[in-house]
């Protein structure tokens, strides 16, 4: 892992202004100058573990970062996916209650949980930003405690495919960085049933498969009606 102090000097680099980062300015008038840092991730690498104190609030630069926990039968459930603009690491208590990893290569933002108080409470548009995160959050969390509960195997995939494409530059074309298991574990499902799904909904003509993580929406229409 490499981390680099956030400065002024680095500021337009690091933090394009199209992810919507706090400006560094916010941190270079603190009281303390390590506020931040900017960490890089190679594939499969740990950000934080489970029970970890949790001290820095995680911004997602680019990449894709998911959060996960081990089950007591040791069956892994993926919480979430967090793609580029993406917040996560937001605890009430003391302790990480996930694992964060790297899905691929990433880069993160991580915040001082303990200076972003008293930054919200003088910047308006600081906390105004943090709150939209959180309520993003929530509402996919709200959406995925659905998903698992209530929808068929096909439902569920149809629905990851349209959350991704929702997320994605080209509503249309996706190239998925996470891999089957990734999407199994994150769904409540087998890694065959994820696999028999993907095929079912290539016969009946509503996505393409070029390759495995390539998948064309060719009818939206019938992927909406599916999540509905």
């Amino acid at each position: 892992m490499h981390t680099a102090l956030l400065t002024q000097a680095t500021s337009s680099a690091l933090f394009p202004s199209d992810l919507n980062v706090p400006p560094l300015r916010k941190f270079a008038d603190a009281a303390t100058p390590t506020i931040g840092s900017v960490q890089s991730f190679a594939k499969d690498e740990e950000i934080f573990a489970e029970g970890d104190r949790a001290a820095f609030i995680y911004k997602v630069l680019s990449g894709v970062v998911r959060t996960s926990k081990l089950l007591s039968d040791g069956r892994r459930q993926i919480d979430a996916f967090h793609l580029a603009g993406d917040i996560f690491g937001i605890e009430a208590g003391d302790e990480y209650r996930f694992c964060a990893e790297s899905v691929g290569d990433c880069v993160v933002g991580a915040y001082r949980r303990s200076h972003l108080a008293s930054l919200t409470g003088k910047d308006a548009q600081l906390a105004q930003d943090m709150t939209m995160g959180m309520m993003r959050s929530l509402v996919r969390a709200q959406n995925h405690m659905l998903l698992l509960g209530r929808k068929s195997a096909v439902e569920k995939i149809a629905s990851f495919l349209l959350d991704m494409a929702e997320r994605n530059e080209d509503d249309r074309a996706l190239d998925l960085p996470m891999s089957r298991t990734d999407i199994a574990d994150h769904l409540g499902l087998t890694i065959e049933t994820v696999s028999r799904s993907f095929t079912q909904l290539e016969r009946q003509g509503i996505i393409a498969l070029p390759s495995a993580r390539h998948v064309l929406l060719t009818n939206r229409a019938a992927l909406e009606r599916l999540n509905a």
